[in-house]
């Protein structure tokens, strides 16, 4: 399992990463584990939606009694929870693969590479695993742990914590509120991998947040594959919560997460009309004013190979609206350059929008022609070296952007949640910086907070990904 990652530099600008919209690093549980009982390994790579699956089936795991290796020596198996939405990221879950299989020989493999062809191409390339698995097949990763190593006892008279166990840090977690997609974008094979919208109960993801807020967690981030698609599936239906009907609403959700006392931020939101009804949420409650939207493109003819709605001038009046209702609202997107067809009409129309829109993070993508995805068929196939210098002519113009943006920061006084601290002192974020993706703010020299603190500073600098502030008072 990897090493765990260096501090940030205090004075680099160290986003090119986030920025570029590339797989999140692999994840490995650090968890004090008790001698005697067997022990697993975990791994886990992909989006946020993965590493909920890998905390529910450590959680069982934990719950029958195996304890959690630090390091593939010490570990009777290894689970590598993987990522195959994209080529590069299959590789790196291939070479995740052989690198647990080369350290351990015991190995597990879950996760969304893990379905129709690319289950074979796992097989051949590491036939020495000892079970391959789709996502979210909890009860089938649990069932090749049991047959790799027993469990020591019964479930029943062990406990774990009420909140699960995490591979976040305590200060925050993810909450995904369902599973699948019902959308047909054509780049996209995620639904082939995970199904159609599968929402949960209400009432269960609202206990679930109750129990991580209880734990000390103090952000929440929902996560979903179409958060404002939620509960559309199973009509809306009701789930008791706190004594009474919960309709399963993405509206009627953000408001009651908003009440927990916790930061509550929103991701994969498509825009929907009824996300305009939660801006005015965002004001007064724990809901942040932050919205995570998709946008992918901005000229029409690509939006339409995509099979994405979308109309330029209408996503940028409905911004100019949310911001003139909530004008502390950040608005974070991605996008897809060099997609089949794409002129450099249509990527000029792009980096207008993106001047225009002054979206405050955006990551980019260069096109990759993921097997299974329809767009694969779609004439007019951009060279790789024309991706290449759109995506860089993308990525300046954006920087741009988000250095005017944050540059309107300076001088404020703004909430700062603490994720790190160290001698030099502690790195945090604002209610605009989602972790992981976004940007951080730097309190230099302050080394009297810790990680889960909120506290109030003064922002003194900005480049074009983050701040740095002193604590205000």
């Amino acid at each position: 399992m990897s090493k765990p990652s260096a501090p940030k530099s205090r004075t680099s600008k160290p986003r090119a990463a986030k920025a570029a919209g590339k797989a999140p690093r692999p994840r490995t549980v650090r968890l004090a584990a008790p001698k005697g009982p067997p022990k697993v390994g975990f791994v886990s790579l992909g989006c946020p939606k993965a590493l909920v699956d890998s905390e529910r089936i450590i959680t069982r795991l934990r719950s029958e009694g195996y304890a959690l290796s630090q390091d593939y020596a010490g570990a009777d198996v290894v689970v590598v929870n993987t990522c195959g939405f994209l080529d590069s990221a299959k590789q790196e879950s291939l070479d995740a693969i052989g690198e647990a299989m080369a350290e351990n020989g015991r190995v597990i493999v879950t996760g969304c590479f893990g379905v129709g062809a690319d289950k074979d191409r796992i097989i051949d390339a590491h036939p020495g695993v000892l079970a391959v698995t789709g996502p979210h097949q909890y009860e089938q990763v649990v069932e090749a742990v049991h047959g790799a190593v027993a469990p020591p006892h019964d479930p029943f008279l062990d406990l774990v914590p009420p909140e699960g166990l995490h591979l976040t840090p305590r200060h925050y977690a993810y909450v995904k509120i369902s599973e699948g997609c019902n959308n047909a974008c054509s780049f996209c094979i995620i639904p082939d991998l995970r199904g159609r919208l599968v929402s949960r109960p209400a009432g269960d993801v609202m206990r679930e947040a109750e129990r991580l807020v209880a734990a000390g967690v103090k952000e929440l981030l929902v996560i979903s594959q179409d958060t404002s698609a939620y509960g559309l599936d199973i009509k809306y239906a009701e789930s008791p919560w706190r004594g009474a009907p919960m309709k399963a609403k993405f509206l009627d959700l953000a408001r009651a997460l908003g009440s927990l006392g916790a930061w509550v931020r929103l991701h994969y939101v498509y825009p929907y009309p009824h996300v305009d009804d939660v801006i005015p949420l965002m004001s007064g409650t724990g809901l942040l004013p932050y919205l995570d939207i998709p946008f992918q493109h901005a000229s029409p003819s690509v939006l339409k190979a995509m099979r994405r709605p979308g109309s330029q001038d209408k996503v940028l009046a409905r911004i100019a609206r949310w911001r003139e209702a909530q004008p502390d609202l950040a608005v974070r997107s991605t996008f897809i350059v060099g997609f089949p067809g794409e002129t450099e009409q249509d990527f000029e129309q792009l980096l207008d929008f993106v001047r225009e829109a002054k979206l405050n993070r955006v990551g980019c993508f260069k096109y990759e022609a993921v097997t299974g995805a329809r767009a694969n068929e779609l004439p007019g196939a951009v060279p790789e070296e024309v991706k290449e210098e759109r995506w860089h002519r993308f990525m300046a113009a954006q920087q741009e952007v988000s250095r005017d943006v944050l540059a309107t920061r300076i001088g404020r006084d703004i909430d700062v949640i603490i994720d790190e601290v160290d001698e030099e002192g502690a790195i945090g974020r604002s209610i605009w910086d989602a972790p992981e993706i976004d940007g951080s703010v730097y309190l230099n020299g302050d080394t009297t907070v810790a990680p889960g603190d909120i506290v109030r500073a003064r922002v003194e600098h900005a480049d074009e990904y983050d701040l740095w502030a002193e604590r205000a008072g």
